[in-house]
């Protein structure tokens, strides 16, 4: 099956452009964009190109490969941010484990921090430094029970562009996978799952959803998030080759078509350690299950616009969200927190 990648220093722009023919970009040969015809490409970076796309906002998807050293992991995430930055990207959205994958849960327990530490106070540094939001997509995040329950949250933080964290998403369905000879993962072992599921934040580039890797698995975290008025739906994730081959892509395009959102998933790839690799392939699905931007192998970043005008369209010609039938099975929705006593 072909697959329609690009990385940086390439740049996708999305469906903007095919009604703006006489634009001097290079089209994507067809055999790299057969899958989607609103994949282009286009030169390094131009002022005066980026000026010509600015009434849709341009987001970027990272792709990592995060190790057990911290420093290293920051250095690489800090070089993506600033770059991302320079090309005019509104939102840059980081994999989950963007801060390190441990080796073992002893060293993984470890190396985590509480949301007040050193090491989210230099990304909220960096996102006022670059002018950009930050997807942190998944901080091991030492609790407020840590004392007590010695267990971690996988937290997936959002930052504003003055450094201020705007909202925080800790992973509600943890993966506990036993894949005879092949995967094993335990996550709950070591890690509380959340008790909320967060509601959209407004951003330059939409309403931003946030989720967590395997919340791709289920649809009602999605359909809440859409019904309380996403846009944008967030998967930051570390899928194992074995999972990613199988379910990566498709589960990321089913997500879009049946929430007509846009569906980002920034990725870890390659050898995280001894024992651990990622499959890779960080994408950018439009509302109608097209993928628009992917990254190549290793490091790096790829590059899409949000068209809301687009996502509305399909919304109106096909309304699926007034289609359902929640007189036969019921709505899902976000549940709110109860009101302390």
């Amino acid at each position: 099956m072909l697959r329609a990648v690009i990385q940086t220093p390439l740049c996708p722009l999305h469906h903007a452009f095919r009604q703006a023919p006489r634009r001097q970009l290079r089209r994507i040969p067809s055999c790299i964009a057969s899958r989607s015809p609103a994949l282009l490409s286009c030169a390094p970076w131009q002022p005066g190109i980026m000026a010509a796309t600015a009434l849709k906002p341009l987001i970027a998807v990272c792709q990592l490969t995060s190790t057990p050293d911290k420093e290293q992991n920051f250095a690489s995430c800090s070089q993506l941010i600033r770059e991302a930055a320079q090309r005019g990207a509104c939102v840059v959205f980081l994999p989950e484990a963007f801060d390190f994958i441990g080796s073992n849960t002893q060293e993984t327990l470890s190396l985590a921090e509480n949301l007040e530490g050193a090491q989210i106070q230099r990304y909220a540094d960096l996102a006022r430094e670059c002018g950009v939001w930050l997807s942190l997509g998944g901080f091991h995040e030492r609790g407020e029970d840590w004392a007590s329950t010695q267990r971690i949250y996988n937290c997936h933080l959002l930052l504003d562009p003055a450094g201020h964290i705007v909202a925080t998403y800790r992973k509600t369905h943890l993966c506990d996978v036993e894949l005879e000879g092949r995967v094993s993962m335990k996550e709950s072992k070591f890690t509380n799952p959340g008790p909320e599921i967060v509601p959209p934040v407004s951003t330059p580039a939409g309403k931003v959803g946030l989720a967590i890797c395997y919340d791709l698995r289920f649809p009602e975290i999605s359909l809440a998030l859409t019904q309380e008025g996403a846009e944008i739906l967030t998967y930051p994730s570390a899928f194992t080759v074995t999972t990613g081959s199988a379910h990566w892509e498709v589960l990321l395009r089913a997500r879009a078509i049946e929430t007509q959102c846009y569906v980002v998933a920034a990725a870890q790839t390659g050898k995280n350690h001894e024992r651990r690799t990622s499959y890779g392939h960080a994408m950018v699905v439009d509302p109608w299950g097209s993928v628009i931007a992917q990254c190549q192998e290793g490091p790096g970043l790829c590059y899409a616009e949000i068209d809301l005008g687009y996502l509305h369209r399909i919304r109106r010609e096909m309304p699926v969200c007034t289609h359902r039938r929640p007189d036969l099975y019921g709505r899902v929705t976000v549940l709110k927190k109860p009101p302390p006593p």
